[in-house]
């Protein structure tokens, strides 16, 4: 038992988050999960369109949504960290934005670094909704096609964030922690990327994926989505480590968590929405 726990805590300094390299070029882990990612919400989208007669879109179609639904959450992402994690410095360097470099001291390559789920979820929302309006289908259609099947992809997104050896947790003394190399103390911490991957992933998969078949308004797994994931990583962040240049943004509770809350309410303020117009119909 010691042993395994000893290696346990080890595990993240004996990952390398490249999987291998020719000169200058690396293939990383981080990079492959986000294309498996992607690749399995394609695929279980697409079997989808085949099995259930509800969801009318072609084999084109599914590929062009996914293919706007993946550039809407990209650029939401990168803007999403540029309002709610670091205005302040993105108002001075501006061009930081879009290019891979540093200019605050100097010009230093850095790559382009800070994304946010919330800003991707947003820049997919606006995205997919774009797409509908393009194409005429109809937009509670899609979104009740493409939510349950879309955690999914989170699993293998966190996985990568722990290969990264990135958001890892807070410290802790239970034997579940773990030392990460990039952590600024060495000290056991929870790995919250784990707990992510599960919940945020497996966990609320499994729920939308088996209310696929449950009667419910038009349109309810966005809400549900929005009330389960916010729920979820609300409660997860109480063991994530905050962001270093922000710390605890209102009271005890970190950006993330404001921005759970708010997405929670949302979710609420929506399912009642929902609720009250298939009344009306």
């Amino acid at each position: 038992m010691d042993e395994f726990r000893d290696w346990w805590q080890h595990l993240p300094q004996h990952i390398s988050p490249v999987i291998f390299e020719i000169g200058s070029f690396k293939l990383q882990y981080y990079g492959l999960m986000y294309i498996v990612a992607f690749a399995i919400t394609y695929f279980l989208v697409l079997r989808r369109v085949k099995n259930e007669e509800r969801f009318m879109m072609t084999s084109d179609q599914v590929k062009d949504a996914t293919t706007f639904l993946i550039l809407g959450l990209i650029v939401g992402a990168r803007l999403g960290y540029v309002l709610f994690y670091n205005p302040s410095h993105y108002l001075k360097h501006p061009l930081e934005i879009i290019l891979p470099f540093s200019f605050s001291n100097g010009v230093a390559f850095t790559g382009i670094s800070g994304m946010s789920y919330h800003g991707g979820l947003i820049g997919a929302i606006v995205a997919g909704w774009l797409y509908v309006r393009k194409v005429k289908i109809d937009w509670w259609d899609g979104v009740d096609l493409y939510m349950p099947v879309i955690p999914l992809g989170y699993t293998f997104g966190r996985l990568g964030n722990f290969i990264n050896g990135e958001l890892y947790g807070r410290v802790t003394t239970a034997s579940i922690g773990m030392f990460f190399p990039m952590a600024p103390t060495r000290e056991l911490r929870h790995p919250s990327q784990l707990y992510e991957a599960f919940f945020e992933g497996i966990f609320l998969f499994a729920i939308l994926w088996n209310l696929r078949k449950v009667k419910t308004p038009k349109g309810a797994t966005l809400a549900i989505y929005l009330i389960g994931y916010g729920t979820v990583r609300f409660c997860i962040e109480f063991f994530r480590q905050p962001d270093e240049h922000l710390g605890f943004v209102f009271l005890s509770f970190s950006m993330g968590q404001v921005l759970c809350a708010i997405m929670v309410a949302a979710g609420i303020g929506l399912f009642y929405y929902l609720r009250n117009r298939q009344k009306q119909e």
